[in-house]
């Protein structure tokens, strides 16, 4: 399904700058509100970092792209939904990946107790360094 249909599907208003927003977060997963605003501006000229923001806003809400605000970084969006996959990211540079779920089904994981709640998603942020940044890294030293 295209991204004016999805858009048709939510009850979300079909616009040029919406549809820019839900590409370049598809073409660019785990991307800053700021990457993505850089983004459209090249694909449909002036888009404001508000109109950007409330694009992506809407779309979170409809449940057609995720947030994802890692502790210590920029909120990055994706349009990687409907599932319960956590991320990895670099402690270094940022670089952010998709991690597919390693137990069982939604949640994924087991509250030691959940105190009456229902639980319906869990959310894992792995961290550590990427390839690249391991290349910069000095051989260690051998005694």
């Amino acid at each position: 399904m295209n991204s004016a249909d999805l858009l048709r599907e939510h009850g979300v208003p079909v616009t040029a700058q919406r549809l820019a927003v839900m590409d370049s977060v598809a073409g660019r997963p785990h991307a800053t509100a700021d990457a993505i605003a850089e983004n459209v501006r090249c694909k449909i000229g002036t888009i404001s970092r508000q109109a950007v923001y409330d694009a992506l806003g809407i779309l979170v809400d409809k449940g057609l792209v995720r947030r994802i605000q890692p502790a210590g970084s920029p909120t990055r969006y994706e349009a990687r939904v409907g599932d319960n996959h956590h991320h990895l990211v670099c402690r270094r540079c940022g670089t952010t990946v998709d991690v597919d779920c390693a137990v069982g089904d939604t949640p994924c994981l087991t509250a030691g107790n959940d105190h009456g709640f229902r639980i319906d998603e869990a959310e894992v942020i792995y961290w550590g360094t990427c390839p690249d940044c391991l290349k910069d890294e000095p051989p260690a030293a051998t005694a």
